[in-house]
């Protein structure tokens, strides 16, 4: 573009279409740079940490995303209202929407991002393979034609040959993807990926693509500028998914080389250009056993993990899309670009991992993030985590000079997360990184779904730790006698508690012998001592080893974090037993979580086996079928599909057979 006339558009303060940490990182450069910032809010984010901390807030709707963060009009009002000059659209809700990007534009603001037409040409799934195609770029072999018919896509299917993956055409996040391994599965799996495909970006396009086995999947970071410079910053390894949504990202990836990446990186590169791409994008890759790699989708935004791109190359990624959408060429050249050390990045969150990662909501009663390694979040105890959004509520990033050293600073980090009142997956996440095969640098996009089994398996000082909750229950409750250090006088005799650490009611005895230490079990005894007993912090002896766990006492409710697990335990010692009613054994179905019903499989009259559908329930932009749990006839249908739901409300009532 040497010679041409280059319009700068300069701005000077940024209003942020997102809510979160997303909002929180984007404030946090904007602010160093010199720039003031506008966050927008739905009514379920008014007392959100992104509100408060910017210099003004926005209400632009009702807690559901389309009627707040997706509303384009709504969002554009609050920029004029607000006499923001720009917007940034954060990585999420709007960020590869081209009528956001246009309508920005022609409201006279600056879209930090690429252009509308780049948005279109790239954030369509099928739209991009073209292009790739054209380009030479080898693809994954599939269907994206403008035949959307259930029949024709199951044809396509059987000639693409199983399994095959779904995807929803726009958007990303795993949203709309399903992998299906035959036939018979395929319309159930269609219906379904549409339907989360038009909840979660307003498009029910699906295109088709061959399953390639066991793959890598690798992505690489790039920019461009208006004056006609485009660079990549190397590879990020996304492996490590479930339900097609990463949970562990690092950089570089440990399965590409020098070579590899330089022709990865060449053609990410030569993409960019031959659009005329601005600002920050992704070009995602399929990596097979053999190191081919196939292009599947490019995402026009910044991405969740960039931190670990920054943290290996120095740069904020955030300045350069700034610089950029400002009108200013690339500040580095290819050559520029230097690598250091190794960068993990784990997605804490709120989620049940033992069932089935299914997504958790309410208020956080205690939250506390490491200080040793990088934490982006928008959380703080008392905050209340809605049903309404993403379940991911924080990303810890490490580095390291060596990918060991970044990977046992990630542990170490994740063992202090104090995440007490929402269940999350902060377990599961140490378990993964542990993990011989990661730890190997092996893990592939099969790994959770090939060591699951050992991944969720109870640990193997399970039963210490129960005991150790029952003590603290014991000796933490206000009508206990007093603790004290040392022996004791008092008369010797068995405690029984009843608890529940979310998996069933356990029997618990817990005796203070005279010697003052507590014999706490049912059946095979833990012998524990008191060494002190603060307001949040507990140290004990426990088979010669001095140990310490961290706790907070919650009503009939305590929560402790041992050794970066986290265990919630109720003392139902004094309450009515439970009945059958809440598994669904009453004929009774019951939200499992706080959501959206988007299907009704059964209607009143109908005939329903044990554990056949009967209703879809979306949550934090995932989707969850609820079964019958007897068999006999649908008595009453309770809500009506899009109606939002509490947990523990009753949506579908079953007459049990005789």
């Amino acid at each position: 573009m040497s010679g041409a006339i280059v319009k700068r558009t300069p701005f000077f303060k940024i209003l942020i279409a997102n809510r979160g940490e997303i909002a929180l990182r984007i404030m946090r450069t904007a602010r160093r740079l010199g720039y003031g910032v506008v966050a927008v809010y739905s009514d379920a984010d008014r007392d959100a940490l992104h509100v408060r901390e910017a210099d003004q807030a926005v209400r632009i709707g009702e807690p559901l995303p389309a009627q707040s963060y997706l509303n384009i009009a709504a969002i554009i009002a609050a920029a004029k209202a607000s006499g923001a000059g720009a917007v940034h659209p954060g990585y999420g809700f709007l960020a590869e929407n081209e009528e956001f990007a246009q309508a920005c534009r022609d409201a006279g603001l600056v879209f930090i991002g690429p252009s509308p037409d780049a948005i279109r040409a790239m954030g369509n799934k099928a739209g991009a393979k073209d292009i790739m195609q054209k380009a030479g770029v080898p693809c994954v072999p599939g269907y994206q034609g403008a035949d959307q018919g259930d029949a024709a896509m199951l044809a396509e299917a059987g000639k693409i040959g199983f399994p095959v993956m779904i995807k929803a055409v726009a958007g990303g996040g795993g949203r709309g993807m399903r992998l299906v391994v035959d036939a018979a599965a395929f319309p159930d799996a269609l219906r379904s990926a549409r339907s989360e495909a038009q909840g979660a970006f307003g498009d029910a396009t699906v295109i088709l693509e061959r399953a390639i086995v066991d793959p890598r999947h690798i992505e690489i970071q790039v920019f461009g500028d208006r004056h006609g410079n485009a660079i990549h910053l190397g590879e990020r390894d996304c492996s490590v998914q479930r339900r097609h949504q990463k949970l562990i990202e690092e950089a570089p990836s440990p399965a590409v080389s020098a070579d590899l990446r330089a022709r990865m990186g060449a053609v990410a590169v030569q993409a960019v250009k031959a659009i005329g791409y601005e600002g920050a994008g992704t070009l995602e890759f399929l990596l097979d056993r053999d190191g081919n790699f196939y292009f599947m989708e490019m995402n026009t935004r910044l991405q969740v993990e960039h931190p670990v791109t920054e943290a290996i190359t120095g740069l904020d990624l955030v300045e350069l899309q700034l610089r950029i959408a400002a009108g200013e060429p690339l500040p580095l050249k290819q050559d520029d670009v230097k690598f250091s050390g190794h960068a993990i990045e784990v997605r804490l969150c709120s989620e049940d991992a033992r069932h089935d990662f299914m997504p958790q909501s309410g208020r956080m009663a205690l939250w506390q993030m490491p200080e040793t390694v990088r934490a982006e979040h928008a959380l703080q105890s008392g905050s209340e985590i809605p049903p309404f959004y993403d379940s991911m509520i924080a990303k810890i990033i490490s580095h390291g000079a060596t990918r060991d050293e970044a990977r046992g600073k990630l542990i170490c980090g994740l063992e202090q997360v104090a995440a007490f009142g929402v269940t999350t997956n902060q377990g599961f996440l140490i378990d993964c990184l542990r993990h011989p095969t990661f730890a190997k640098g092996q893990a592939t996009t099969a790994f959770i779904g090939q060591h699951r089994e050992a991944l969720l398996a109870p640990r193997a000082d399970q039963d210490r730790d129960i005991a150790l909750a029952a003590l603290l229950l014991y000796v933490t409750n206000p009508h206990a006698p007093p603790w004290r250090r040392g022996r004791s006088l008092a008369a010797t005799f068995p405690l029984g508690l009843r608890i529940d650490l979310g998996h069933g009611v356990q029997e618990i005895e817990v005796v203070r012998e005279r010697d003052g230490r507590y014999a706490v079990g049912n059946g095979d005894q833990h012998r524990f001592e008191i060494e002190d007993l603060g307001s949040d912090v507990i140290r004990f002896g426990n088979n010669g080893l001095m140990d310490s766990a961290r706790y907070l006492r919650d009503g009939d409710r305590l929560y402790i974090l041992h050794r970066g697990v986290t265990l919630s335990v109720r003392d139902l010692t004094l309450a009515p037993p439970e009945s059958a009613a809440s598994a669904g054994g009453d004929g009774k179905v019951r939200a499992a979580m706080n959501g959206r019903v988007v299907a009704l499989l059964v209607k009143a009259g109908d005939k329903v086996s044990a554990g056949q559908p009967v209703m879809t329930l979306e949550a934090m932009k995932m989707e969850h079928v609820h079964t019958a749990g007897v068999a006999g006839t649908v008595a009453a249908i309770d809500v009506v599909e899009g109606e939002q739901v509490a947990m523990g409300k009753i949506v579908v009532e079953i007459e049990a057979a005789a």
